[in-house]
């Protein structure tokens, strides 16, 4: 078994950071939003680095549970976020704006939600 108090923890982390990205990103409304500014280009940093702490986070979370809670939550492509976060820490200047976009757009609620349940279930008995 595992340390649960830790793995609360370490979700709460992602938790906190997809919740980050989420209010970061709630403005932008294409990817030029992303690429056409000085601004945007910091959005973009900005949120970069939250989704590298999340897939970091998860890569943590996988080893500390020896590999048996992710694949409890199938909504999420968990070897995919993973995966994210490597490319973004490993080939940052080859960072694709419109992937960025796409995981904001359509993935991160569904991460948000499902380590919201993940919590909640490491609460009931």
């Amino acid at each position: 078994m595992y340390d649960v108090a830790l793995v609360r923890d370490v979700l709460g982390e992602i938790l906190a950071a997809t919740r980050t990205v989420a209010r970061r990103f709630a403005p932008v409304r294409s990817v030029d939003d992303f690429v056409q500014s000085e601004a945007g280009l910091e959005k973009l940093d900005a949120i970069c680095m939250q989704l590298i702490a999340i897939g970091e986070s998860i890569k943590r979370l996988d080893k500390i549970t020896g590999g048996t809670l992710l694949p409890r939550y199938p909504q999420v492509e968990w070897k995919r976020v993973m995966g994210m976060r490597d490319v973004l820490t490993h080939h940052y200047f080859d960072l694709d704006a419109e992937m960025v976009y796409s995981v904001c757009a359509h993935h991160i609620g569904t991460l948000e939600q499902t380590v919201a349940q993940m919590l909640a279930d490491l609460d009931s008995p």
